[in-house]
């Protein structure tokens, strides 16, 4: 059974960088041909996914936060990081991580088999 953890800090401050790791378990994100991907909920708002790692190393994001997001891999500790730059409050969200069989950009749930429980981050000086 995959387990996907969520850790990181739930307050960031504005203009700050947000940084958070999901820890895989019961499976390695090397193994072909799964991706790894974040996806957020804002308040009120639906799914929005963010960026996604594949099994291969390559990296692929959404184009309205491209310049702002980055996602890398630590395969000894099987873990992946996102790191999202000069937040605002519109960053506000819950935040998960979560396993595709395949390259999907989408915010439907039932894209993804396994995800993380997901972990609040609140921008806010």
């Amino acid at each position: 059974q995959v387990q996907l953890q969520e850790s990181g800090p739930g307050l960031v401050k504005p203009s700050q960088t947000l940084s958070l790791t999901c820890t895989v378990s019961g499976g390695s994100i090397t193994t072909n041909y799964y991706y790894w991907n974040w996806i957020r909920q804002a308040p009120g708002k639906g799914l929005e996914w963010m960026g996604t790692i594949a099994y291969s190393g390559s990296t692929y994001y959404i184009p309205s936060l491209k310049s702002r997001t980055s996602i890398s891999r630590d395969t000894s500790k099987n873990q992946f990081t996102l790191q999202l730059s000069s937040v605002t409050p519109e960053d506000t969200a819950v935040y998960y991580c979560a396993r595709s069989n395949a390259l999907k950009t989408s915010g439907w749930r039932r894209d993804y088999d396994y995800w993380g429980q997901g972990t609040q981050v609140t921008v806010s000086s």
